[in-house]
């Protein structure tokens, strides 16, 4: 790997770790949060439906605007879309505003999950990009792991609110951190 995408690969993990730590704090316990408003599991199910489905419509659209415009912008707009409709999650009351939410979350994770993959195949080589990926995977799923563990026990000291709140924060400063990738290297 050249020098200069190895400093690339370094901001994308970096920024990729933040943005999974943060979602990695919430979806685990999202369903005690869907049980807390009031909802089924039926309900949870048709909002987790609404997050996929928002998120297929929008890929395409998604990869023709940051081949465009360029990936590391919509990797920082994902984070924080996705950050200000987390920072909600703790004031609703109602299914509907979970769904709303889940549709926002939808659309920005088809950008972040766009960007994301073809900035890896833009920084890696083709001669040991198997190797390189299995690298970059390894150390976002670690960081998905110790997500877990902290949010488990910020929910025992604290309540299930705060898992919205520091997950909002890890994919805020995300954003930032995206914001130093140099995708005008690779043909914008």
């Amino acid at each position: 790997m050249e020098k200069n995408n190895g400093l690339q690969m370094r901001w994308l993990l970096i920024s990729q770790n933040l943005i999974l730590f943060g979602s990695s704090m919430v979806f685990p316990f999202y369903v005690i949060f869907i049980k807390e408003v009031g909802a089924s599991f039926a309900q949870f199910g048709f909002s987790y439906a609404l997050f996929t489905i928002s998120s297929a419509l929008m890929h395409n659209f998604a990869g023709r605007l940051t081949d465009r415009f360029g990936k590391s912008l919509f990797l920082a707009i994902s984070s924080w879309g996705t950050a200000f409709a987390l920072v909600f999650f703790p004031a609703v009351t109602t299914i509907y505003q979970i769904y709303i939410l889940q549709i926002i979350m939808g659309i920005f994770g088809a950008f972040q999950k766009t960007a994301e993959k073809t900035l890896i195949a833009d920084i890696t080589d083709y001669k040991g990009r198997g190797k390189q990926i299995g690298c970059y995977h390894a150390w976002t799923t670690l960081f998905s792991g110790l997500a877990v563990i902290v949010a488990g026990y910020a929910i025992d000291l604290f309540t299930l609110d705060i898992i919205f709140y520091a997950g909002s924060l890890s994919m805020f400063v995300s954003g930032f951190f995206a914001l130093k990738i140099n995708d005008k290297k690779y043909g914008l």
